[in-house]
């Protein structure tokens, strides 16, 4: 078998059968296949583009290139959340706990944010001490003793995606349906959950701007899942602009802990709920939908939910005492308001442009090399539908240098859009796959 036949095979609009696909993922993992064939190979792909059959093939190709975490020694269903990314996305923090607290088990793996949208590892490093450099025995033990863990992505798991998306990123074949799906679901299947739950973000801060290519994402993962024997479900959620209120990592971390003391964000709650109903559903924990949501809603109402947290905090060395006090994250030194020039409704805001103000401020990485500033960000006053007055604050912002907030606010003003009509209402969840 030959590469060269392969790239000719899809340049051609040809089917390639799940050998051809395993041998050329096989030789480049092992660095027998160089980069400039596999390169062509990505850009046949993304313009001849691929079918169902070979989507699931690559997929759990990438999947068997690295090691295929076993679980087996977790008791209960564990069901695993994938969000594909967006601005103020902290909805782990809060979710994972409100689940482990109604009996389902959360071993997850997660990673560190890059560019504009934050990462979950980033978040949880507000709190003194948190690591996440967990043994798989240690990883196991943690969920087994509390219900949840949460360790960074090793080196070996799906090595070939990894290798795969760095080239990909260089040679404008990222976006392409199979290759998306494709790289998410190898990282899902090989982290060894048995259901999987999809947070598929849709709008001007999501990867997705359009809504049908988001459906259609959504569907393609769900169907690799259900090729690939696990129970898969995805959400398709609003990404035009940020969720909840805060943008930033220990602001996004106090929001969350708000939220489990029953004080978060309308469509932060709405979100926790519908994808932590879809968790009991799969894990078996809850016969209906509405079930499922008064279980977790309990979570918060009780406090076992915020005791979870606590718990997993403490568990991965962290101090935990900032789960009860919030004031003991990281602060900004500057809190300034941004107050609005004009009167009327907030008739849009550029989601992603609210994410990158966060990265001017020093909460983001430029590169993977960055280091973040936990304690910076932005905290808004005003979403979508609003009525805003002259003067009244849009938001307020975190910062620590001073250079920078004044390139944030003007960044800032730019993404909002105030006019005298007062805009539709657009749903939150666009829709459930199945």
């Amino acid at each position: 078998m030959r590469m060269y036949d392969i790239i000719m095979k899809k340049r051609n609009g040809g089917e390639l059968t799940t050998e051809e696909i395993n041998f050329f993922i096989d030789g480049y993992t092992k660095g027998e296949i160089p980069d400039y064939q596999v390169s062509a190979l990505m850009m046949a792909i993304y313009f001849r583009k691929m079918t169902e059959a070979e989507t699931s093939a690559l997929t759990m190709a990438m999947a068997h290139s690295g090691d295929m975490l076993d679980l087996s020694e977790i008791a209960g269903c564990k069901v695993d959340k994938h969000s594909t990314g967006g601005v103020g996305d902290k909805t782990s923090l809060a979710l994972t706990p409100m689940v482990a607290a109604c009996g389902i088990p959360v071993a997850k793996m997660s990673g560190r944010g890059l560019g504009h949208t934050g990462g979950t590892i980033d978040k949880l490093e507000s709190f003194q001490g948190f690591h996440t450099s967990l043994s798989r025995e240690q990883f196991i033990q943690n969920v087994n003793a509390i219900g949840i863990a949460i360790m960074g992505q090793t080196a070996d798991l799906a090595p070939a995606d990894k290798k795969l998306y760095a080239l990909r990123d260089v040679t404008a074949t990222v976006d392409n349906m199979s290759l998306i799906a494709s790289s998410i679901m190898s990282k899902k299947l090989a982290a060894g959950a048995d259901a999987i739950v999809l947070d598929v973000k849709t709008g001007s801060g999501a990867f997705m701007k359009a809504k049908e290519d988001a459906f259609a994402l959504a569907r393609e993962m769900v169907q690799i899942g259900k090729n690939a024997g696990r129970k898969t479900i995805a959400v398709v959620s609003d990404m035009d602009q940020p969720l909840g209120n805060a943008v930033g990592n220990a602001l996004e971390v106090k929001e969350a802990i708000d939220t489990l003391k029953g004080n978060g964000p309308a469509d932060f709650v709405e979100l926790c709920l519908t994808l932590g109903a879809q968790m009991l559903l799969a894990g078996g924990k809850a016969e209906d939908e509405n079930t499922a949501r008064a279980m977790l809603q309990e979570t918060i109402t009780n406090g076992s939910a915020l005791e979870k947290f606590a718990s997993f905090v403490t568990a991965q060395g962290g101090d935990s005492e900032a789960v009860y006090d919030t004031s003991l994250l990281p602060k900004a030194s500057i809190i300034e308001p941004i107050p609005s020039a004009c009167e009327g409704y907030i008739q849009s805001i550029a989601c992603d442009e609210i994410g990158i103000c966060s990265l001017i401020l020093g909460g983001g990485r430029e590169t993977k090399e960055s280091a973040i500033d936990l304690s910076v960000g932005l905290v808004l006053c005003k979403k979508v539908g609003d009525y805003v007055k002259v003067g009244e604050p849009l938001a307020h912002i975190h910062a620590n240098d001073r250079r920078k907030l004044e390139a944030a606010k003007d960044r800032f003003y730019a993404a909002y859009t105030i006019s005298e009509k007062k805009p539709e209402e657009i749903p939150f969840i666009k829709g459930i796959v199945e």
